[in-house]
């Protein structure tokens, strides 16, 4: 008995070469949007330290204090010096802080520079919420140039509901600020940002 082996037909092929593209495409396609997403969720549940975005400020204040930190970096040899204005704040939870950062350019060149950010215990993140920030957009410095970037925040008050962070009295606010990913649109970007320039 011969078994002649059959040859798989010009449609058969197509449709195997259709699948095997299309799941290379789906996999490069969620490689590209996986970075979006996962920051979207942070930025969503405070995970990892990620804070919250407020437009306003709530109307409960407590009488639980706490003590916020502030860290100040720079990253991917960014010849900036970044500092913060305050090494901490007291403050009542659910109260209003300003506090403000300090950028100064140490080349002697124009340098575009963007932040990143995150609060530590990570635990924290879901319930330390900004009003106002610099963080994600890029801020360009001249040669020499300081500029002043202010931070508003509270501490929501639901975070005194949480079981697991009734132990938290401390916040660390971190900041670490790389180059921009896009430097050929230095020539492009707007001089006059809502921060102060300091020379």
């Amino acid at each position: 008995m011969t078994h002649t082996a059959r040859q798989p037909s010009g449609k058969a092929n197509l449709l195997t070469l259709t699948v095997c593209v299309g799941v290379v495409l789906g996999m490069v396609g969620l490689s590209f949007a996986a970075v979006p997403l996962y920051r979207l969720f942070c930025q969503v549940t405070g995970f990892g330290g990620t804070t919250q975005r407020a437009s306003v400020a709530p109307d409960t204040i407590l009488s639980r204090q706490m003590t916020i930190l502030f860290d100040a970096n720079t990253g991917g040899a960014l010849p900036w010096r970044f500092e913060p204005l305050q090494r901490s704040v007291r403050l009542q939870v659910g109260e209003r802080a300003i506090v403000s950062f300090r950028a100064t350019n140490e080349s002697s060149e124009p340098v575009v520079g963007t932040a990143t950010f995150n609060v530590t215990p990570d635990k924290a993140g879901a319930y330390f919420n900004k009003l106002q920030c610099f963080c994600f957009t890029e801020q360009r410095l001249e040669p020499g140039e300081s500029m002043d970037m202010p931070v508003a925040f509270f501490v929501d008050p639901a975070i005194d509901d949480e079981a697991l962070l009734k132990d938290v009295g401390t916040i660390t606010l971190s900041y670490t600020f790389y180059p921009a990913k896009t430097p050929e649109r230095l020539s492009r970007l707007d001089t006059g940002a809502d921060a102060a320039r300091v020379r």
